[in-house]
């Protein structure tokens, strides 16, 4: 039987209670915008000792929560010998892909093609390949970066649902980041083709990218976008995007390109820029 919280998630109006939260979050009056900043950092324990900016010095909660660090406070490992670790969080799951399908938790999976908006002709270069999920909790830094070297070749926003990204409701919601709102960004680097899979949450106010700035939230069909050769060419470690209130990335990687460190496992804490696997031909790469 489903736990009062899992009930709830399906009851609620996710997009109702993300857009009133979006409001509150991206509100300028002084006293409201303090308030929950403060609030926030005192019930999450985030470490402003690593922000760039005081607290006073943040025009709303979203540009607190999406706030940049200091210089040098997320080194990178070598990004020639390995794939780097695109945002601070927690690891949800990491391995490979069987049959399609990438492993959610508890007998529970969803598939390459569902994440990947539903083109079975992408989803079938990953299959055999390399996943990893990355739940960023409240407190972390909310700004995602590239795992490795690439170019933009396209993205597509896929509406749907906003249900909670925690540990409770990915061993407790079927298909649970194939069926919440995301934005599956391909790229075409040293070592293949890969994606980076920004996920939406409840309360999740947005996502925005360096390229296309605020993507537009809760749209009634999915949104496709190619870009020209050479258009966007970012190096691993790069600023790609951010979250507004949330959520999860999911990397994933063709076959035959990368090892996973064996020292993670699920629920592990990583940092952005921190080393997460290696490359089998790293002298290829860059």
């Amino acid at each position: 039987m489903a736990s009062p919280f899992i009930w709830l998630q399906h009851a609620l109006p996710h997009h109702a209670i993300s857009r009133l939260a979006g409001r509150f979050a991206g509100s300028e009056t002084p006293w409201l915008k303090d308030r929950l900043i403060r609030r926030f950092i005192d019930t999450y324990d985030v470490d402003m000792s690593e922000a760039a900016r005081p607290v006073e010095a943040y025009a709303s909660f979203n540009d607190f929560f999406t706030r940049e660090l200091k210089p040098g406070a997320r080194p990178l490992a070598d990004a020639r010998e390995h794939v780097l670790s695109p945002a601070d969080g927690a690891i949800s799951q990491i391995g490979t892909i069987e049959a399609g399908r990438i492993f959610q938790a508890k007998g529970r999976a969803f598939t390459a093609t569902q994440l990947l908006g539903g083109d079975p002709a992408i989803a079938k270069r990953f299959e055999g390949g390399a996943f990893a999920t990355i739940y960023l909790s409240p407190k972390d830094y909310h700004r995602v970066h590239m795992p490795a070297a690439g170019e933009l070749l396209g993205t597509v926003y896929v509406p749907g649902d906003l249900f909670s990204v925690n540990q409770v409701t990915a061993e407790n919601v079927d298909d649970l980041f194939a069926r919440n709102e995301r934005l599956a960004c391909m790229f075409d680097g040293p070592h293949g083709c890969f994606a980076s899979v920004m996920v939406g949450a409840m309360i999740v106010a947005g996502v925005e990218t360096v390229w296309g700035g605020r993507e537009t939230a809760h749209a009634p069909r999915p949104r496709h976008r190619t870009f020209a050769d050479g258009e966007h060419n970012f190096a691993a470690g790069d600023e790609m995007g951010r979250f507004f209130l949330g959520s999860t990335v999911v990397l994933l990687f063709e076959p035959g390109h990368v090892d996973w460190l064996e020292e993670f496992k699920a629920g592990d804490a990583v940092r952005m820029g921190q080393a997460l696997g290696r490359w089998v031909n790293p002298e290829t790469g860059a």
